[in-house]
């Protein structure tokens, strides 16, 4: 059963929330960094993605930009912008993106339960990521974003959510600029803390939603501590790691969109031509097409927007892998007619996150010569389902919205 325990977050005093508030470190390239956090030397991006405050010519992975991620965390708390609990508590984060709102809990999940299986993954993770957070971590000696989890909650649960929503104010209730308002409350009654864990003692399972690199590089630093403190006691800070646990029914998921930068060497009809072997191929003139049910792509090259319906014999009902539409994608289309052979390496492909509109795609088509296909989304269930397999989904299945922000929460691995 799951482990989800209180923790004495550092955390933004009130009146800085909004400005520490960052996007996760892995959304953004460094020069959009460095323009997100122009003006604002609050922004937690400054401590996420420390290479902004040196310059441009040093590498991503230089040890100066893990001590200087360490420096500015420092500085942080050191001038007041950042502050730790004075006792354990949960947080309640809320997240609200065009009326539709999301509730999660805050705390620390278990290491071992990630090791044992109990926190589920879904994605392979690459060394050299992983890596890179290893090294923030321990430069840091905290978990500077939470992993986004997901699980059913019981209806006990969520009535204490929304009992202590009811009953207390929001500590930090701000809209950031892409319009996403975010909401925090904190749990210190000891009573409701206790309550919260032992609801979350008879969850079965967690789902990593997002944060796959993180978790893992998070684990990895808690086995390296244990390593160098043989006589701990499991009790220690860095046996858990951060995380915000949300109701899986209220997550919104939306595709990971590719973009191919040319038609390997294929005239336009040859290319179309090829499609009709495995999908149904509709023209769809002056209009973008989004598809509304799984097993249907919209693909646009040369100006105009065609719809695709995977023929009922091209995927096995049964093959949990094999019946996603990334997959179906990649074994019909990407691999056998342009040459896509291994997606997570392959220069010619691009991957759009499902918040960018169809203009974009249709751009980023043109500017490249190629081809912009538009997948229907993953579910929530079939992430679940592939995790309690024990499978791992194709590179880039899922894209979560609206994206947690990173310095709201801090978990400090030291004794606090």
């Amino acid at each position: 059963m799951a482990t989800l325990r209180t923790f004495r977050a550092l955390r933004p005093a009130k009146e800085y929330a909004h400005q520490v508030a960052a996007l996760p470190y892995d959304v953004l390239s460094s020069q959009e960094a460095r323009e997100e956090a122009k003006g604002n030397p609050f922004s937690f991006l400054h401590v996420d993605k420390a290479e902004i405050d040196l310059e441009p010519s040093v590498d991503l992975y230089d040890p100066a930009v893990y001590e200087k991620a360490a420096e500015n965390l420092k500085e942080m708390e050191e001038k007041g912008i950042l502050k730790q609990e004075e006792k354990p508590a949960y947080y309640l984060y809320q997240l609200e993106r065009k009326g539709r709102i999301q509730t999660g809990i805050v705390g620390c999940a278990s290491i071992d339960d990630y090791k044992n299986g109990i926190v589920k993954k879904h994605e392979l993770t690459r060394v050299e990521k992983e890596e890179d957070r290893i090294r923030h971590v321990d430069a840091c000696d905290a978990n500077t974003g939470p992993i986004y989890l997901t699980c059913p909650y019981s209806e006990e649960l969520l009535h204490l959510m929304e009992q202590w929503m009811g009953e207390n104010a929001a500590e930090y209730d701000f809209t950031a600029q892409d319009g996403v308002a975010h909401r925090v409350w904190v749990i210190d009654d000891p009573s409701v803390c206790r309550k919260i864990a032992e609801e979350f003692a008879q969850i079965p399972a967690l789902y990593i939603a997002d944060g796959h690199h993180r978790a893992a590089s998070a684990v990895k630093v808690g086995e390296k501590r244990r390593q160098e403190n043989p006589g701990y006691t499991g009790e220690e800070e860095f046996n858990y790691f951060l995380s915000v646990v949300f109701p899986c029914e209220q997550l919104t998921v939306l595709p990971y969109n590719r973009v191919v930068k040319d038609l390997n060497g294929l005239e336009e009809k040859a290319f179309l031509g090829s499609l009709k072997f495995n999908f149904e191929l509709m023209f769809f003139p002056g209009m973008a097409c989004k598809p509304v049910e799984k097993h249907c792509f919209g693909v646009y090259t040369r100006g105009q927007w065609y719809h695709l319906k995977a023929y009922e014999d091209v995927y096995e009902k049964e093959d949990l892998i094999g019946k996603l539409d990334v997959s179906i994608l990649q074994k019909k289309v990407l691999d056998p007619i342009l040459g896509i052979k291994n997606p997570r390496e392959d220069k010619r492909i691009l991957y759009v996150g499902g918040n960018q509109s169809m203009k974009e795609l249709e751009k980023l088509a043109d500017e490249q010569g190629g081809a912009a296909f538009v997948l229907y989304p993953t579910s929530v269930e079939e992430i679940m389902e592939v995790a309690d397999a024990g499978r791992i989904m194709p590179p880039k299945s899922t894209w979560f919205e609206p994206k947690l922000r990173s310095g709201l929460f801090i978990h400090k691995l030291q004794e606090q």
